[in-house]
């Protein structure tokens, strides 16, 4: 179930970036888009969770919600809507890659946690992948000081989403009675919010933005999809796996973002695209191989064990 919702994460993040472009390249505002699309998703999500019991409205009134908020998608996303007005989806989605590097660089700097050679080896296989893909995109940026900017802002906000990653790990463990689907919720009306704060402060929205088929488009798979999907998807991750693997999607999401990106938008990508893509992958594989073991061994272990009967199915019901 792990892998099978890990590999769901990896395809769904791999389209928002997209998404994304297309709502800012019609002139919807970038924080105001962001700030809807989370602030709906959440409380959509929320509501239902407290619907079915699983949830109290006394966890919205817990800080750690809005530092999670805060961290993750006020952060991370902030960042990211406003850069893509002037990057392409595709490289907004490798230079998102750069979290998985952060968050291992941080557990090992301010955490004081050990790392595997293999695990610090894939990680740099992995970020020479996106290397790969990015240096071919240089010679072809026309507004090459907008354009720094943008990935400089991109790169700022994976600085917070690590932050946030790491953070969550800890919520999650102190919550562990709590429906990571909850937490999820919670945090993204937080961060809603503070971004509808944010476009209040600094965007000037009308109706007829909003109102454009591409805008309402990208904002509704956003808000379904990429928003109640996706990261309820990764937040279950984070609470039964790790930090750092969940966020290993932010390898294999720059090949899907510019695969798409190529077939529906117009963009270009090369062979060192392509032979970016393999070592992004190779890169995952080998940073994450003593999970995979792991997992590939649980899995095994409740395969057998269903076998022995309904006293065992009972064990893989949580």
């Amino acid at each position: 179930m792990i892998l099978i919702n890990y590999l769901i994460v990896c395809l769904i993040f791999g389209t928002t970036f997209l998404a994304i472009k297309i709502g800012v390249d019609h002139a919807v505002p970038p924080f105001f888009s962001a700030g809807i699309r989370f602030l709906a998703a959440g409380a959509i999500l929320f509501l239902w969770m407290v619907w079915r019991k699983k949830a109290d409205f006394a966890l919205l009134l817990r800080k750690e919600m809005l530092v999670t908020g805060g961290l993750l998608t006020f952060g991370t996303f902030s960042f990211l809507y406003w850069a893509e007005q002037y990057v392409t989806s595709g490289i907004a989605a490798v230079l998102s890659a750069t979290g998985p590097l952060m968050i291992l660089l941080m557990q090992m700097i301010v955490l004081r946690q050990k790392a595997t050679r293999r695990a610090v080896l894939g990680i740099i296989i992995g970020f020479a992948g996106v290397m790969l893909l990015v240096l071919p995109n240089l010679t072809s940026v026309q507004d090459e000081s907008r354009w720094v900017i943008g990935c400089a802002a991109i790169l700022t906000g994976e600085v917070l989403y690590s932050i946030g990653a790491l953070y969550t790990k800890r919520v999650t463990q102190s919550y562990a009675e709590v429906s990571p689907i909850a937490l999820n919720a919670a945090q993204m009306i937080y961060g809603g919010l503070l971004l509808l704060i944010l476009s209040g402060f600094t965007e000037r929205v009308t109706a007829e933005d909003l109102l454009q088929p591409s805008a309402l488009g990208s904002l509704l798979y956003l808000t379904v999809v990429g928003s109640m999907v996706g990261h309820s998807l990764f937040y279950w991750l984070v609470a039964k796996t790790n930090p750092v693997f969940p966020s290993t999607w932010l390898y294999v999401s720059p090949l899907i973002a510019m695969t798409i990106g190529v077939l529906f938008y117009g963009e270009t990508a090369g062979w060192f695209a392509v032979l970016g893509g393999i070592t992004i992958i190779a890169g995952t594989v080998l940073t994450n191989l003593d999970s995979l073991r792991q997992l590939f061994r649980r899995s095994a272990r409740l395969t057998s064990g269903a076998a022995g009967g309904p006293g065992a199915v009972g064990q893989k019901v949580r």
